[in-house]
């Protein structure tokens, strides 16, 4: 049934000139079918001669970042199915008719080449700090999104066309693929794993990921999409610790008061009474935002729904 749709291969690229023939070669064996995609996001080297003699179709990207690449991407490619890769030679082609035959037969809006499972990631990937930060950074979001994912960060996943042209973010670097995990889990649409065997980069090839900033960056995004996605929750914890804080406060002027029937601290009272005041505050916005969220969430879900 695949070979009647629309497969586009999308791969953003910066300095990927010793990779991405081999990239774009495999893709072509693997479906001979599909249009593949190579949009250069200002490299300093030979990447787009390269990718344009070797058959892909290459636009030239100049605001910084995986993710403006990918989001003019979406905006611009027309296609039944997405395949989303790096240009790195890391993620196996060989893969990409399982993750497709997954997504289709799943009816999902994502499948994630999954380079935990199996640990492939953790043999093949030489910088260890990455293995922490990738099982952090899942367990974290499983826990407050209430998922079970194996692997946030995966470069390589596949979409199915009403994911790709109703999703819209504000990322513009390698937390792109914690926004669209999230984004998935929100709006409710199916992500499935497959494992993939991962390899590591060839030598010479060198990776653009900057493992403190970039890690910084995700857990932000992390933060801000929980505040985001969850404001009721978010808003609600935030109320109940202004309001114990205004609440002990209180507690010494009130005592002041029984004891000796005047209030001395009377800065402390109206911090404490400020403190209390805040805390509804706190509250009422996140009843607020919980009901405009829940308008978006219902919005999207039928614009996905009923995408043609």
């Amino acid at each position: 049934m695949l070979n009647n749709k629309l497969i586009a291969v999308l791969i953003p690229c910066l300095n990927e000139e010793i990779t991405i023939k081999k990239v774009i070669e495999n893709f072509k064996h693997e479906l001979p079918h599909a249009s593949i995609y190579v949009y250069d996001n200002n490299s300093t080297d030979n990447t787009y001669n390269v990718a344009k003699s070797n058959g892909a179709i290459v636009r030239k990207e100049l605001n910084k970042g995986k993710g403006n690449v990918v989001l003019r991407m979406f905006g611009e490619i027309d296609a039944d199915y997405y395949i989303l890769v790096d240009g790195d030679d890391t993620y196996p082609a060989t893969s990409a008719k399982q993750l497709l035959d997954t997504l289709y037969k799943n009816n999902a809006g994502m499948v994630v080449g999954d380079r935990l499972s199996n640990k492939s990631y953790s043999i093949e990937n030489k910088r260890k700090f990455h293995n922490f930060g990738n099982n952090l950074i899942k367990k974290i979001i499983n826990v407050l999104f209430k998922a079970n994912l194996n692997d946030i960060l995966s470069g390589y996943r596949v979409f199915s066309k009403p994911f790709v042209k109703n999703y819209s973010s504000l990322a513009t670097g390698f937390e792109l693929e914690t926004d669209l995990t999230l984004f998935a889990l929100h709006y409710d649409l199916p992500i499935i794993d497959v494992p993939i065997h991962y390899k590591d980069r060839p030598t010479g090839s060198n990776s653009k990921l900057n493992t403190y900033k970039d890690a910084v960056r995700i857990l932000q995004t992390i933060f801000n999409l929980f505040r985001f996605y969850n404001p009721l929750y978010f808003f609600s914890i935030s109320a109940l610790i202004i309001f114990l804080i205004g609440l002990v406060l209180g507690i010494f002027p009130i005592y002041e008061y029984i004891k000796f029937q005047y209030v001395y601290k009377v800065p402390t009272a109206i911090l404490a009474l400020g403190l209390v005041i805040l805390s509804f505050l706190s509250l009422s916005c996140g009843l607020i935002l919980d009901s405009i969220m829940k308008v978006d969430k219902n919005n999207i879900k039928m614009r996905i729904r009923n995408f043609k």
